[in-house]
């Protein structure tokens, strides 16, 4: 007897029956789950790729923003000030915003290099443990 969907009723099947057909149900659940996973990766890339070209475009668009914010505020203090000095003290104020950004950025490097990585942690296991069996 077959229901709808093209499965048959397995109630009157016997055990061994049952059992047999173990091996080849979990090959193709096995196969499915492949598939499926290949199919969830193709879409997270493709909407990855997609998700990282609207990211690269808003950059671009926020790197020449920064230029017309600073020609904004040149004008702004040129109104107080000659435009010469405006555009210097701008360009310090900027100067001193990337010296301070790149100091954070070298010492978070260093706190990187002082930590343990991984392997070297395996290593020092795996010299302890040698140290241990030499003992013996």
């Amino acid at each position: 007897m077959t229901t709808p969907r093209g499965f048959r009723d397995r109630a009157d099947d016997s055990f061994l029956t049952l059992v047999g057909d173990l091996p080849e149900l979990i090959r193709n659940l096995v196969v499915a789950e492949i598939e499926h996973a290949k199919n969830w990766v193709k879409g997270a890339a493709k909407d990855a790729g997609f998700g990282t070209g609207w990211m690269v475009v808003a950059l671009f668009f926020l790197f020449w923003s920064i230029p017309v914010f600073g020609t904004f505020v040149i004008a702004g203090l040129s109104s107080w000030w000659p435009v010469w000095l405006s555009a210097i003290v701008v360009f310090g104020v900027m100067i001193v915003i990337t010296a301070v950004l790149a100091l954070l950025g070298i010492l978070r490097f260093r706190h990187i290099s002082k930590s343990q990585n991984p392997v070297g942690a395996v290593k020092q296991d795996v010299k302890i443990v040698k140290d241990v069996t030499d003992e013996f």
